[in-house]
């Protein structure tokens, strides 16, 4: 899980975005979901076409996109799972445009803040949700 965390802080002149959050599920449910090409790629669709390059099984994933790479690291906690996303972004190679300016939608203003933030914490808010209702009434 070091790798991981080293990796972010090797690059002082990118800023690394982090969400993190300990979610109410056992590591092999959120493992399944997040070990998984396909659904990897659902979550964070927004940076471009996803690929896992390395696992460490039921701890780590790394995974790059088009438009950043980043890790998703999983520690057992308590009655959950501590669940820590990262996303760098990948080089631009015109350095006037602001890396996450491509995460602006076609005719949105300007913001200051980068969207690939929401982004992180919509795929904790996902993770995190219940798939089915345990107790519902007819």
């Amino acid at each position: 899980m070091q790798e991981c965390a080293e990796a972010d802080r090797s690059s002082p002149a990118m800023s690394a975005l982090e969400a993190k959050r300990t979610l109410v599920k056992s590591p092999p449910e959120i493992w399944a979901e997040v070990s998984d090409a396909g659904a990897l790629a659902r979550h964070l669709g927004e940076f471009g076409e996803i690929r896992i390059t390395r696992t460490q099984p039921e701890s780590v994933v790394e995974w790059e996109g088009e438009l950043a790479s980043g890790c998703v690291r999983l520690e057992p906690s308590g009655w959950g799972t501590k669940v820590t996303l990262t996303a760098e972004p990948a080089p631009v190679p015109d350095p006037v445009v602001p890396w996450w300016a491509r995460f602006r939608r076609r005719g949105a203003p300007p913001e200051p803040a980068p969207d690939a933030q929401a982004t992180l914490t919509g795929v904790l808010d996902t993770l995190g949700a219940a798939h089915h209702r345990p107790f519902s009434r007819p």
